[in-house]
């Protein structure tokens, strides 16, 4: 993931596997999955799948010597990670985004509940449609 990170941060990568990078990061540091964990299998399986052919589509996209130096620079750093502040910010700017829908969502549909009918599904909205009048 190191080699993913610098070689999309590489300012001699070319533009299709610097995309590929930043999504299979995004992808597998992201706490939101395609398919949720809790579901037995079939919950790790986009884990098990979907970064390894990230990764192997943005290794088969970029040169082999610019991929070869990314690769030993990681391995020289010894594996420490970026900080990646801006990306805890992103997570926790869904997430409050996500929370503040589905509040939004609740309570407008408490609201409708108390609400009666609107004119156009009451009896005279549907006779003045030529439809018969609810019993």
């Amino acid at each position: 993931m190191l080699a993913l990170w610098k070689l999309m941060r590489h300012p001699d990568t070319p533009w299709p596997p610097k995309l590929v990078a930043l999504l299979v990061l995004l992808y597998a540091l992201s706490p939101i999955d395609l398919i949720p964990d809790f579901l037995p299998l079939i919950g790790q399986l986009d884990e098990l799948v979907l970064i390894p052919l990230g990764v192997a589509l943005a290794i088969r996209l970029t040169p082999r010597a610019l991929w070869e130096a990314r690769w030993a620079e990681a391995e020289a750093e010894g594996g420490r990670a970026p900080k990646w502040a801006w990306g805890a910010v992103l997570v926790v700017a869904v997430w409050a985004l996500c929370g503040g829908l589905l509040a939004w969502w609740t309570l407008s549909a408490a609201q409708r509940r108390g609400r009666p009918a609107p004119a156009a599904l009451s009896a005279a909205g549907s006779r003045s449609r030529g439809r018969p009048a609810p019993r």
